[in-house]
């Protein structure tokens, strides 16, 4: 087995931007809904890898000034999820206006996902096998998105799961917090 593939999977296993999101979107919106949401992630991370694989990770490590650019627009975003996240509806209705991510909204967040662009850079840093790089591209897209797909079909899975344990405002409550909470907490890991 390539190590690639156990290096990718435990990254994004891992707790972070977009496993909160889709488990707490699998709770509040069920698996169905979340569905383009999960397929936008797995699009855009393998993206995000396929431009690791072609340099762009080298041109963001040689410009100090652009990367803590993207540091701060990546913070913000999140900082601001993890807001509107606090502040949702409850269960039983919610806010009007109230929907799990759609498929683009999906796949341009891992523009600004910390996670994402580190787990990619160190991915084709550390596991290339000298191809091209467009074979290295290919490579990386190919099982970042592969993988991706099935870590975040399991964790909007759990998250609908969790809804069922879920059944009253204060249990809701404690759980869409604790998602705010963590979900903000990885916005200052972008800075570390």
């Amino acid at each position: 087995m390539d190590p690639l593939y156990a290096f990718v999977f435990a990254g994004l296993f891992s707790p972070g931007p977009n496993v909160i999101l889709l488990t707490a979107s699998g709770a509040r919106f069920g698996f169905r809904a979340t569905l383009p949401h999960v397929f936008g992630v797995a699009v855009g991370v393998g993206v995000i890898a396929a431009l690791m694989g072609l340099g762009i990770g080298a041109l963001l490590l040689a410009q100090p000034a652009l990367t803590f650019t993207l540091k701060l627009i990546a913070a913000g975003w999140i900082l601001w999820m993890a807001y509107a996240l606090m502040r949702a509806g409850d269960l039983s209705g919610g806010k009007a206006g109230e929907r799990p991510f759609t498929f683009w909204q999906a796949v341009l967040f891992q523009w600004v996902n910390p996670k994402i662009w580190a787990v990619a850079l160190a991915a084709a840093a550390g596991y290339g096998i000298g191809l091209s790089p467009a074979g290295e591209a290919q490579r990386l897209a190919t099982a970042f998105s592969g993988i991706n797909l099935f870590v975040c079909l399991f964790w909007s899975f759990a998250g609908s799961l969790l809804a069922l344990l879920l059944t009253t405002p204060r249990a809701w409550t404690v759980f869409r917090l604790c998602m705010a909470a963590a979900l903000a907490a990885s916005a200052i890991m972008v800075f570390l």
